[in-house]
């Protein structure tokens, strides 16, 4: 399929600019919605569906039968003020697309209308997935629940996330793990109040509280084999009334991250016992509750060489990271494969991380996902594997 991508630079440009302007939290990606329906429309892509209120899904027919190719990209902003100064900033007050969102839709659209001038080589469907709730609660899972893939079959998914912490123009990925399973947990200490100066008659939650926290920080160094990987933190803290009264209640806020469900598994269960024994020996209640949330970004072996085979020089092997992804929940479902593309360049000043206020990119690095998406299509479907 022999297309000249740079033709596609400038209105990449405009439409990541247009959807960075208009940035809308989980499921509430209404105006996002209306702008990629409107875009795909006048592509030609006509079979179009809305999904989850905001969800939109575009299917590519192709002359054969067979389950489709699917490409996704999520959708949804986050609850920061931005603090970029360019002239297309956030509209919304205390909204900002600081994750590249705003760049992984505009690379699906850029690729729906290379598809849409190619629609009469695509030898089976194509599925395109924008999805509402990448941050929160999980937009992928709640479209597998939903029926996507009972109704539209697919035999293999892929999607990409700009990231800084990638050279600018490098594709970065790696076979098996590359992001990890998460979850947050809350410690709740329950103690019984008493007056400060007769401790003796209450059971004091804070004290209870700091021998909990030292206690859970073994977990990793004494019941998760040393070759596994994994992350436990308590950020937040809250209890007590007064400087005179024994707490009778505290409660730790934490996230936990591994890159195997056997030490994620360890983990909970670990959580659970040291926080209910450690606060037992000293007269208190202590119990874990758990939101379990993504699984772990397990990549395709086979997608992963074809990734290799397409990006040539620029590809490169990333380390694993502790951040999460629910594109994991569609590879529960599905082979899929997830990918970085590099944006950091701080000769431009471009080395601010996810989720800041001053997070900005090169736009031109989205005819790169184009091309790369396009070239993945087209050996994927010639070679039969999927």
């Amino acid at each position: 399929m022999n297309y000249d991508f740079a033709l596609l630079t400038e209105e990449l440009r405009q439409i990541r600019r247009d959807l960075h302007q208009i940035p809308e939290l989980g499921l509430q990606e209404y105006k996002t919605k209306a702008y990629i329906l409107e875009k795909l429309h006048s592509f030609g892509i006509t079979q179009t569906e809305e999904w989850l209120d905001t969800g939109v899904i575009a299917l590519i027919p192709g002359k054969e039968e067979g389950p489709a190719f699917a490409f996704r990209a999520d959708m949804d902003a986050l609850t920061v003020t931005e603090e970029t100064g360019c002239d297309f900033a956030s509209r919304h007050p205390g909204c900002m697309h600081a994750c590249g969102h705003d760049g992984h839709m505009t690379i699906l659209l850029g690729f729906a209308k290379y598809l849409a001038a190619h629609r009469d080589q695509l030898k089976r469907d194509v599925l395109l997935i924008f999805q509402p709730a990448e941050e929160g609660p999980g937009g992928a899972q709640l479209l597998i629940d939903a029926g996507l893939f009972k109704k539209h079959p697919a035999s293999c998914i892929i999607g990409c996330h700009i990231f800084p912490q990638v050279a600018e123009g490098k594709i970065a990925c790696r076979k098996g793990a590359m992001m990890a399973r998460n979850g947050e947990v809350d410690v709740h200490i329950y103690g019984q109040s008493a007056h400060g100066a007769q401790p003796h008659l209450g059971s004091d939650a804070v004290l209870a509280a700091g021998a909990v926290i030292t206690g859970l920080h073994t977990i990793l160094s004494r019941n998760v084999s040393p070759l596994d990987s994994g992350v436990l933190t308590f950020g937040a803290i809250q209890g007590g009334e007064a400087c005179n009264i024994i707490a009778k209640e505290v409660k730790l806020e934490g996230t936990m991250r591994a890159f195997s469900d056997e030490a994620y598994d360890t983990m909970t269960r670990r959580v659970q016992e040291t926080a209910a024994g450690i606060a037992a020996g000293y007269g208190c209640k202590g119990e874990a509750v758990f939101r379990h949330m993504y699984r772990v970004v397990n990549n395709d072996s086979r997608l992963v060489e074809a990734l290799q085979t397409i990006a040539g020089q620029a590809y490169e092997e990333t380390p694993p990271y502790m951040l999460a992804e629910d594109f994991s929940l569609y590879q529960q479902a599905l082979p899929g494969m997830f990918f970085f593309l590099g944006a950091g360049n701080p000769e431009k000043g471009y080395t601010a991380p996810l989720h800041s206020a001053s997070f900005q990119f090169d736009e031109s690095i989205l005819t790169k996902g184009v091309e790369t998406y396009a070239g993945l299509l087209e050996l994927l479907q010639n070679s039969g594997t999927f």
